[in-house]
């Protein structure tokens, strides 16, 4: 029977051990958290409630020394010794609530961790058992800080806050770690009774709870006199103060993306202030004209970190403030033309001087204007991407080929960019698509991060230079293995195209900028969409990137509402703000070589070229043709004239080498550069051998015409233009065959045709035709 009796207690012992061993859950606490957003160097950027209505910030590292002293010393003061549980605090609590009508607790932290992690349940002498219970299993499991630990992250602290990290930042506005002596004490005493934060309430009670702990630390000499003196001093919490706010609509981006965690991020905190600063100034600018919306992003170029980060203007409701536009497609309007340029010296198709037509233009009906509505005949194509011609990147466009081009814009990982290559047309050059800041901005960097490592490396390029950028604090981005061989351009063609975007005209107020010592270099662009909706100015430094879009969320135009205008004045105070660099980019020779090159037609240079310079060229670009505008001409004595062996003696002709035009291209180029000297007339009785003197500048070859008509439906005139060599030339007109008129000087016809179908010809005084078919509606 002994034995007996003595199986059953050890299995009831077994029994109990095996309970007692698994009485904890794997996770104590199941509770949702706040989302903590925090700079690369530690500051609070902003916060999100947890899902169950609570600030409750994730678990702490670990608990500031005043707040344990503090907590220590008024709720557990044997808290390092015991096992769980105080069986003395827990007699005379005991002897307490029989003998009074007062109640006393005796619960040690230990023992209020688990009354927190199950949930508050009612307190009677039941449950109390089973708190001793788990908290000698809790002891055992984890270690003395990690308990104290759990305490200060779940413990109540009035109202909706929980844990000593929330409270800090909701009465004080610090974190726990920069607490005084003051206010750790009065946080420590919150948790016993956290119905004394109420505004005008309770202040009285609150303080001598507060103060008597502090006069304790004072007598246990955790403190001294000066330090109990400026204690009593501090203030104690009350109404709970907004959490900051620095970077709101990244603050939601990480909420959706790392839910209910704290999150340190690559922000810089200072520039992320100014960056605010100067958004908001802007935005008070801007409202004037009804412009409510902008957002800026600047990266890291080596690192591709988010450095600043300003998702929208503080505007109202009504204007979409909580709209996040950093990641939001809109039109690019002109920001992809420096990745057309650059494809085209990669792939050694163009120089980077080479002339390039602007001249009117109609592409299967479609017919680009430039911003200005003016055309320059023909203009070097850096120039046409730093003035941001438009009609030249059409053409270029064109040339290069939009499929080509769009497979390019995939590599630089434009991932908004998703229709096919017809659905956009060679409209896609010029804010045709729709891409984000995020996206763009990185494209950017990322140009500039491949020359840089180019030119740090042993001419290498990395596979993944346009990868995402980063915005969590620690994590490295992955920029690919090493390689010979580009994954999109190379360097020499990077390295002009940034060149080319260093031109671009600034800013009014900036203009003047490389006559100061202190003034920053930057390659940059700016952008704006059909309508005046979106304006962008995008630019990189070999350290950093930055975007700006300019708008309205609701995707309303506004007169004004240009890159130049409303963007560029971001970026430039934006770029004021960050370290000055002296340097540029470095110069990629093992990409580059040096060749001849014509000075007036930017081509390689050819026997007939007078005019030349050695430039370092991309290496493709030794393919490209060479100069198809200088020509070698024969002039009579007086160089007034061409002439040949036709009507001049051989002896008595004068060789020229002579930079010309195509007639469409000089008949603008001409009145733009007074220095331009068209090729003089042949001598009368001289034969002309297949020289175009004549075309048409509208119509274009298969447009078809639309006879305007006013508001009365009268159809207006259609106005044909010539461009001649020779102005002063007399060209007869026909329709059909039949004479509508003749014209001098200035070749322009109106005319009032009939719908149909025509054949337009031109003939000059000395016989040199030129006839094209035309179609009117």
């Amino acid at each position: 029977m002994k034995i007996k009796n003595h199986k059953i207690k050890i299995t009831l012992l077994l029994v109990i051990f095996i309970y007692w061993l698994f009485c904890l859950p794997s996770e104590l606490f199941k509770v949702p958290t706040s989302t903590i957003v925090e700079s690369s160097n530690g500051n609070m950027l902003g916060a999100r409630i947890a899902d169950d209505g609570q600030w409750r910030f994730p678990k702490m590292d670990s608990v500031p020394n005043r707040f344990e002293q503090s907590i220590l010393l008024f709720e557990d003061e044997y808290f390092y010794s015991h096992l769980g549980f105080n069986p003395v605090a827990i007699s005379k609590a005991l002897w307490q609530n029989i003998t009074t009508d007062k109640r006393r607790g005796g619960s040690t932290l230990t023992q209020q961790v688990i009354r927190l992690s199950r949930k508050n349940k009612s307190r009677n002498y039941a449950e109390k058992l089973v708190e001793i219970f788990q908290a000698t299993r809790l002891e055992v499991r984890f270690s003395k800080k990690e308990i104290l630990n759990f305490y200060a992250s779940y413990a109540p602290f009035g109202g909706n806050v929980v844990g000593l990290e929330t409270a800090s930042w909701r009465y004080f506005g610090t974190p726990s770690s920069e607490l005084g002596w003051g206010q750790a004490a009065a946080l420590a005493v919150l948790p016993n009774a956290p119905s004394l934060i109420f505004p005008g309430k309770n202040e009285a009670i609150f303080k001598k709870k507060r103060d008597r702990l502090l006069l304790k630390l004072f007598q246990k000499e955790v403190i001294n006199q000066t330090t109990y003196e400026l204690a009593l001093l501090e203030r104690l919490p009350g109404k709970p103060l907004p959490l900051p706010e620095y970077a709101p609509h990244f603050t939601e981006k990480i909420r959706r993306e790392h839910k209910g965690e704290r999150v340190q991020t690559t922000i810089d905190f200072q520039l992320q202030k100014k960056a605010n600063r100067i958004a908001k100034e802007h935005y008070y600018s801007l409202r004037q004209n009804q412009i409510n919306n902008l957002s800026i992003l600047i990266l890291d170029v080596e690192t591709r970190n988010v450095l600043g980060y300003v998702g929208n203007a503080p505007t109202t409701r009504e204007n979409n403030n909580y709209v996040d536009i950093i990641d939001k497609s809109r039109s690019t309007g002109s920001v992809l033309k420096p990745f057309l340029y650059a494809s085209l010296l990669d792939a050694g198709e163009l120089l980077p001087n080479t002339l390039v037509a602007d001249i009117p233009t109609v592409i299967n009906g479609y017919s680009p204007k430039n911003f200005d509505n003016k055309y320059n005949g023909a203009v070097p194509a850096s120039v046409a991407l730093s003035r941001s011609l438009n009609i030249p990147a059409v053409r270029m466009l064109r040339e290069y080929g939009l499929q080509r081009y769009y497979n390019k814009l995939k590599k630089l990982n434009l991932k908004s960019i998703n229709k096919t290559p017809d659905h956009y047309g060679l409209a896609l050059i010029l804010g045709g698509a729709e891409s984000s800041l995020w996206e763009v901005t990185n494209t950017y960097a990322g140009m500039a991060s491949t020359l840089n490592f180019f030119n740090h490396s042993s001419s290498e390029y990395r596979n993944n230079e346009f990868v995402e950028p980063n915005y969590v604090f620690g994590l490295k981005n992955d920029l690919g293995k090493t390689d010979i061989n580009p994954s999109v351009f190379d360097a020499g063609a990077i390295y002009h195209t940034l060149n080319a975007l260093q031109e671009v005209n600034r800013p009014t107020g900036e203009e003047n900028w490389s006559f100061f010592n202190n003034s920053q270099q930057i390659a940059w662009k700016t952008g704006t969409s059909f309508g005046f909706k979106d304006a962008w100015a995008v630019g990189v430094t070999p350290k950093y990137a930055i975007g700006i879009w300019v708008g309205n969320a609701d995707g309303e135009g506004r007169p004004g509402l240009t890159g130049i205008q409303a963007a560029a004045p971001i970026l430039f105070d934006i770029l004021n703000e960050l370290p000055f660099q002296e340097e540029w980019f470095a110069t990629p020779y093992d990409e580059l070589i040096e060749a001849e090159i014509c000075a007036k037609s930017g081509q390689l240079a050819n026997v007939n070229c007078d005019e030349t310079t050695m430039d370092w060229i991309p290496k493709n670009g030794i393919r490209t043709a060479s100069c198809s505008y200088h020509q070698k001409v024969f002039l009579d004595k007086s160089e007034t004239y061409r002439v040949n062996s036709s009507c001049y003696s051989l002896t008595e002709m004068k060789q020229k080498n002579w930079f010309s035009l195509p007639p469409i291209l000089e008949y603008y180029y001409t009145p733009l550069h007074p220095e331009y000297q068209p090729l003089p007339p042949f001598k009368n009785n001289c034969l002309q051998e297949n020289e175009a003197l004549l075309s048409f500048i509208y119509p274009k070859k298969n447009e078809e015409i639309l006879l305007p008509k006013d508001f009365d439906e009268t159809i207006n005139e259609v106005i044909f233009k010539l461009a001649h060599r020779l102005p002063e030339t007399i060209v007869y007109w026909y329709l059909d065959s039949e004479f509508i008129g003749a014209t001098q000087t200035f070749h322009e016809l109106s005319i009032a045709p009939k719908p149909g179908e025509y054949i337009l010809s031109v003939m000059d005084q000395d016989g040199n035709e030129l006839r094209q078919k035309v179609i009117i509606r």
